[in-house]
């Protein structure tokens, strides 16, 4: 299979197998109006099978929806044709507007304009709680 490289856009790497369409989903790449690539179960020596998404484009993305999606992802900006950034992404300490209190009674669910804010308390398990009642999210 033969995927063309980037000339000017972003790369994101190391996406466990299968979670590509969801941050694609999530960022809502279908929107764009570029090529954009998503690479599903490519072979990977470190991960075994991995996607990739390749956007064609420069633009701000967000990198703690993304983190939060797939703390193990890397994120790649090229600039006429070659690599001149490299980052990891990992666990955002705090999530905003990125998932919504399921708690019926939390303050957000009566404020629509309030911040739907999350904060991560506990790492290892990826759990967050909502600022406001302290809900898990699930």
């Amino acid at each position: 299979m033969n995927i063309d490289s980037i000339k000017n856009g972003i790369v994101i790497d190391h996406i466990s197998a299968k979670r590509g369409m969801e941050i694609y989903e999530a960022l809502k790449l279908e929107n764009l109006d570029c090529s954009v690539a998503i690479i599903t179960n490519a072979r990977s020596k470190k991960m075994g099978k991995k996607d990739i998404i390749k956007i064609d484009k420069e633009m701000e993305i967000d990198v703690d929806m993304i983190g939060f999606i797939e703390p193990n992802a890397t994120i790649n900006i090229v600039k006429d044709g070659k690599l001149i950034k490299k980052y990891k992404v990992a666990l955002p300490e705090k999530i905003i507007n990125i998932a919504n209190c399921q708690n019926p009674r939390c303050i957000t669910s009566v404020e629509k304009d309030l911040d739907q804010v999350f904060v991560l308390t506990d790492k290892e398990n990826k759990v967050y709680r909502c600022q406001y009642c302290e809900m898990s999210l699930k």
